[in-house]
């Protein structure tokens, strides 16, 4: 019987363990912006099919000395990609072209390009895995 409850009391424990080490924060550093007016979108993707369609979190951040720093807390480990765009004239939305080419900056982790198109979240993707991880993305 003693037995029994010292088990369960492990399970419970390990359990608890467990699910406090599987979450992960995420801080976001922007640098290289020229301007204080706009916005900048940062967005957080966790599939490849969801890559910049519909982000799993998102911030909207005021620029401050050419840089802005998006923190997202509790996310699951997994795998990740983030991207962003610089809002220059602070429409709420990425400028485009008449083919669809953006006139806004934009950059993705990584610092992934598409060539001929969007870039890709296998070339924008890295791995959460640590309690506290911090990437850098260069406009």
């Amino acid at each position: 019987m003693i037995f029994r409850k010292l088990a369960f009391v492990f399970l419970l424990f390990s359990s608890l363990v467990t699910w406090s080490q599987s979450t992960c924060n995420l801080t976001v550093t922007l640098t290289g912006l020229d301007s204080k007016k706009g916005k900048l979108y940062v967005a957080v993707y966790n599939t490849k099919e969801s890559f910049l369609k519909s982000p799993f979190k998102g911030e909207i951040l005021e620029i401050d000395n050419g840089k802005a720093i998006a923190v997202f807390k509790d996310l699951p480990q997994g795998v990740y990609a983030v991207s962003s765009f610089y809002d220059k004239n602070n429409n709420g939305k990425l400028d485009t072209n008449l083919m669809g080419i953006p006139k806004e900056p934009h950059a993705t982790s990584n610092n992934a390009t598409g060539s001929f198109g969007p870039p890709k979240f296998e070339d924008a993707k890295f791995k959460l895995e640590k309690k506290e991880t911090v990437i850098t993305i260069q406009y």
